[in-house]
């Protein structure tokens, strides 16, 4: 499978909350980095971290959260481009923005996640402290 197939296959995981396909695709050792001054933000280290962040992330927004759109899989080397747009609901204010999602894969796994969001400040205001 291409770097680009795994890359194709986690966003259709995250999009169903296909759990089963992201165990496979994750290493359960993944350094995820996620942007901003949020509560949320900061590099998270292994797929529990980076499960319970989801899991916040999730019952924050009520479980609104979602890659709306992906598009545009580029690959340089181990490292797969994803253009991507995200939502979220909370407390009647509505997150829709564009974003790239980085991910570095190795033997078959997303070793490393790299996320930026197009309005970071936005962002940052919808998570909260």
């Amino acid at each position: 499978m291409s770097q680009i197939d795994i890359a194709k296959n986690y966003i259709r995981a995250a999009q169903s909350g296909d759990q089963a396909q992201l165990a496979s695709l994750i290493s359960p050792d993944v350094v995820w980095h996620q942007p901003g001054k949020n509560r949320f933000s900061g590099t998270h280290r292994g797929m529990s971290a980076v499960g319970a962040m989801l899991g916040g992330m999730m019952e924050v927004s009520g479980g609104t959260f979602t890659i709306s759109r992906a598009d545009h899989f580029m690959e340089n080397d181990n490292w797969v481009a994803i253009n991507i747009e995200f939502q979220a609901k909370r407390e009647g204010v509505q997150l829709e923005q564009a974003g790239v999602d980085l991910l570095r894969i190795d033997n078959g796994q997303i070793v490393e996640v790299r996320l930026f969001s197009s309005d970071q400040a936005l962002e940052d205001a919808f998570w909260g402290a």
